[in-house]
């Protein structure tokens, strides 16, 4: 049984048809990458896998059971995080907060829990803090704990976004385009991250990006979508050498630079 899987997406915007029959199996301990042209659809597979979107067709299912009426928060909890194209943190709060705060929907704590400052409260908001510590550690993110996201490296602030995704402890993680804006410099030592964050938490990855050497350096499987639809499927190899994907979308020069 597949960790994960996607059987007969269809999706509409309107008359628009954005995703077209996709299916899709991801095995536990791989790391898959989905990549495709701007306006593929891809961004669109990952919102109807976190429960973001439902699906007009097709049903979606994490460690055999069915999430297509779960609500976002609800695929969270069962083990499925995700960052985003876009990075989304609290900028009001500082690195630290971002971690804790990303933790407090299993803590089991209620409000008045909160309002009187209980043992119970007391106890969990300390066990919070720890956590967030020791992972922003791993991180290497120790001397930034204080410090407001929106004021760090854009890549640190990637970091900072893939760590508060990790509180969660999750089984699969969804990484949308966690290179993009980044200079080479930066997207070397994210290739580093991911790999080593993939072996440290023993996760099961599922990854769009559009820079090649990324996808090529560190995916075991990979899938190319055009117009909402899976037009090819396989190794790094096969992708590479496949003459519909280098036309369409990888082109001489970008398949030169993704094997440096």
């Amino acid at each position: 049984m597949p960790l994960f899987e996607i059987k007969e997406i269809n999706h509409y915007f309107g008359g628009l048809q954005a995703v077209r029959n996709f299916s899709l199996k991801v095995e536990a301990g791989e790391m898959i990458g989905l990549i495709g042209p701007n306006g593929a659809g891809k961004t669109t597979i990952f919102n109807l896998a976190s429960g973001f979107y439902k699906p007009t067709q097709g049903d979606i299912f994490f460690q055999g059971d069915s999430i297509l009426r779960l609500q976002p928060h609800q695929v969270t909890a069962l083990g499925i995080a995700r960052t985003f194209q876009n990075i989304r943190m609290w900028n009001s709060m500082t690195v630290l907060e971002n971690l804790c705060i990303s933790q407090h929907y299993r803590m089991g704590y209620g409000f008045l829990d909160v309002l009187f400052a209980t043992r119970n409260y007391r106890e969990k908001a300390k066990s919070v803090i720890r956590s967030a510590m020791e992972l922003l550690e791993l991180l290497e993110l120790s001397a930034a704990a204080n410090e407001y996201p929106k004021n760090l490296p854009y890549g640190l602030q990637r970091r900072v976004e893939i760590g508060r995704a990790l509180t969660i402890n999750p089984k699969l993680l969804l990484l949308d385009e966690p290179a993009a804006g980044m200079n080479p410099s930066d997207i070397d030592r994210l290739i580093e991250l991911i790999r080593w964050i993939r072996e440290r938490f023993k996760l099961t990855i599922w990854l769009i990006e559009h820079q090649m050497k990324v996808v090529m350096s560190l995916c075991d499987r990979l899938c190319v979508l055009d117009f909402g639809q899976i037009i090819a499927e396989g190794s790094p190899s096969e992708i590479r050498n496949n003459p519909r994907v280098i036309k369409a979308y990888l082109g001489d020069e970008e398949l030169g630079h993704a094997e440096n």
